[in-house]
């Protein structure tokens, strides 16, 4: 028996997630996007299998109802779900950031008998639109579920197996648990990464070189910082109580580190260091976080002409991808003169095998 999906949004999310799913056989994808020719674009790409013009004709066949919209689309869109008519067992999610709000307005669309079960593939890409979208883009990646309490055991399988093939990392927690979690680990280093670029454009303004030498590892530590200040603001806005409460806890840290300098005790400045290297080098580097993964690999070569073709025809041989390519030339606590990114851990390591096997450059992941 066919299950219709109907994915509301075409951009990256739910683009990657039509292809991903489709994989599934037995899975019909319909698909509607605020811009027609968005609909169609996806329909040529092969991303859906039919087109949808009217949101509520489309939803009264599905099977599963994806709202891969802005989090403010997705509750607006709650609220018209009320009206539409719709499957006895259909089931609502969504691929939003914050969850809090999204899962108090489910508890209304429950007491219609309706499930909403919340969602949030954690992955991403500095591209955007339907056209970059990837089916392996949540290939390892955390998909964090967040169902309300005492929900049908067997609606989250269901929405389970039809997630099964973006082979996703599925796991349940609370909406409060997702969004504190996420704000410890996503949303506030966002704020710290612009607030660190801000500061920089302050210097800038009296010594005008620091931007050179911000090319390197100062430019990597606040790649974030370049993400889409809108998508961000709403993030913001929404999960502002939680940010305030990590931000009241780095201002703590930060008078920590304001006493180290004033007390100047080597000691102890070595020890702060020290403990921060042990936890950063314990962290998993086999899957996806909560901000986008970035598969770059730093190659330490040899000052020659010729030297980068000479790397970029090995890993063509090799028929191995390569997303972007950059010379660092600000190379304090950075391996490597050379940047190579990749479209996924695998191809990085391919990469990094090919080039030590056939030269003698040394190569580091991050």
């Amino acid at each position: 028996m066919t299950s219709h999906v109907l994915i509301v949004g075409l951009g990256l999310i739910g683009g990657s997630l039509a292809l991903a799913i489709q994989k599934n056989p037995k899975v019909s994808i319909i698909g509607f996007d605020i811009d027609p020719h968005t609909v169609r674009q996806a329909k040529k790409l092969g991303a859906i299998h039919e087109m949808a013009f009217n949101l509520s004709e489309s939803a009264r066949i599905a099977d599963i109802i994806v709202f891969a919209t802005p989090v403010h689309t997705t509750v607006q869109l709650m609220n018209e779900v009320q009206n539409w008519t719709l499957k006895e067992n259909v089931i609502l999610t969504d691929t939003g950031s914050t969850k809090k709000i999204i899962m108090e307005k489910a508890r209304s669309l429950r007491q219609k008998g309706i499930t909403f079960i919340g969602g949030h593939p954690m992955a991403g890409s500095h591209k955007s639109g339907v056209l970059a979208a990837k089916p392996h883009l949540f290939e390892n990646a955390f998909y964090l579920l967040t169902p309300l309490a005492h929900e049908d055991e067997n609606q989250i399988l269901k929405l389970k197996e039809i997630l099964e093939p973006t082979k996703g990392k599925i796991h349940l927690v609370t909406a409060e648990e997702h969004d504190h979690m996420t704000a410890v680990v996503s949303h506030f280093p966002h704020i710290i990464a612009a607030s660190l670029v801000h500061q920089l454009s302050g210097e800038n303004e009296g010594f005008p070189f620091t931007s050179q030498l911000a090319a390197g590892g100062f430019r990597d530590i606040t790649r974030i910082a370049s993400s889409n200040p809108v998508m961000w603001r709403d993030i913001t806005v929404q999960n502002r109580l939680e940010l305030i409460s990590q931000l009241e806890k780095w201002q703590d840290e930060m008078d920590t580190v304001k006493s180290l300098l004033m007390n100047a005790e080597p000691a102890h400045i070595e020890h702060y260091f020290s403990r921060a290297k042990h936890v950063r080098d314990e962290l998993p580097i086999t899957s996806q976080g909560a901000i986008y993964s970035v598969y770059d690999l730093y190659v330490d070569v040899p000052d020659y002409p010729g030297v980068i073709s000479e790397v970029t025809a090995l890993l063509a041989k090799h028929l191995i991808n390569i997303t972007n390519l950059r010379i660092v030339e600000t190379r304090e606590d950075v391996f490597g003169i050379l940047v190579i990114s990749f479209q996924s851990a695998e191809d990085r390591t391919r990469g990094a095998g090919s080039i030590e096997a056939e030269t003698n450059f040394e190569t580091y992941i991050s």
